[in-house]
């Protein structure tokens, strides 16, 4: 059997030493290629700004995140704590089992964590505010463990308020048997700072010209001249 042909994962001896500096954790290449929805999905999102606070939603192109797609998703909002997925990636499918389209976001998670989740949607939609999510999901009979991580990032609607969510969800492991809801580990929220002020110079007062120019005199009301009316026979 070659050293490649075992199922273990790890490279068997061939009679020379390996550094340890050669050989990379496959745990490690697997968060890597984890990682990369997120990175384009906020990558775009940020290109969106374009020196802003908070991107519109008219401008998100699927084209833009295309593969990323299976993992994205946008939720507007529909009370101060709760939002509604409107449109989602086949990943959320096949981890709920089912279309996901008109769900509260909330349904991802165990009911423990919804109320932490209900906090860090205010706080993107008011502040407005980044918001990264690491993610465990219950471990049952049929359930193994699965990790992920949830990514929001605000928008504005067509009248400029904050109500819409630019989203990734991605999970390490095996999705078994659906549904898999999360529970929240760890919650980090960035408010967003609004871009720098830029403050436009006044013009200076336009300079008199030296030379023959003279200073114009203001109107003073001087005396009224004394009249006298002289009256004639002719």
């Amino acid at each position: 059997m070659s050293p490649r042909d075992n199922k273990t994962g790890v490279s068997q001896d061939t009679g020379h030493a390996k550094g340890a500096a050669d050989v990379v954790p496959l745990s490690e290449k697997l968060r890597a290629k984890w990682g990369q929805p997120l990175q384009q999905v906020e990558a775009y999102w940020q290109a969106m700004r374009a020196g802003r606070n908070v991107p519109a939603r008219s401008e998100i192109d699927p084209r833009g995140i295309e593969s990323a797609l299976e993992y994205a998703f946008i939720a507007e909002r529909i009370a101060p704590t709760h939002a509604r997925i409107r449109i989602g990636g086949t990943h959320l499918c096949d981890l709920m089992g089912m279309e996901v389209r008109g769900m509260p976001l909330s349904a991802l998670l165990v009911p423990v964590s919804r109320e932490r989740l209900a906090t860090c949607l205010r706080e993107a939609f008011d502040s407005p505010a980044r918001v990264e999510l690491t993610l465990q999901a219950e471990k049952r009979l049929g359930r193994p463990g699965l990790s992920g991580r949830m990514l929001l990032l605000p928008l504005t609607d067509d009248f400029g308020d904050v109500s819409r969510v630019l989203g990734c969800l991605v999970s390490d492991g095996p999705i078994g048997r659906a549904p898999r809801r999360f529970e929240v580990v760890q919650a980090d929220v960035s408010p967003m700072r609004a871009p720098p002020r830029v403050t436009v110079p006044q013009p200076a007062p336009p300079r008199q010209a030296a030379g023959f120019a003279e200073p114009q005199a203001g109107f003073r009301p001087g005396p009224v001249p004394y009249l006298r009316l002289i009256k004639t026979d002719d």
